[in-house]
């Protein structure tokens, strides 16, 4: 069980909402699994909230460090594939958030 999770929390176009979800799925969170230190992703679409602005998809990693996201290894695998091209440069919110297992 790892000691923090990293939150993403993004916001795509509804046009791309399809090629989004295919790409995190198959490309992005395989990738990013082969870091060292990255233990697990689940993937999350929003149902509710109590407030306006939401994202409507976050991604929970589990890591064992902050550096984690941090690392060349971390930068080197999110920056591969049609990801970085097909749905990066359209992503209108982008959170990162790191919490600390108490």
């Amino acid at each position: 069980m790892a000691d923090y999770i990293y939150l993403v929390q993004l916001e795509i176009p509804n046009e791309l909402e399809e090629r989004f979800n295919h790409l995190y799925d198959t490309e992005h969170v395989p990738n990013l699994l082969t870091v060292p230190g990255v233990h697990g992703c689940t993937r999350y679409r929003l149902d509710s909230a109590d407030v306006d602005g939401a994202a409507r998809y976050a991604a929970i990693y589990e890591i064992d460090t902050p550096e984690t996201t941090t690392s060349a290894a971390w930068r080197e695998q999110s920056n591969k594939g049609e990801w970085i091209t097909e749905i990066r440069p359209h992503l209108t919110t982008r959170t990162h958030i790191i919490y600390k297992r108490i």
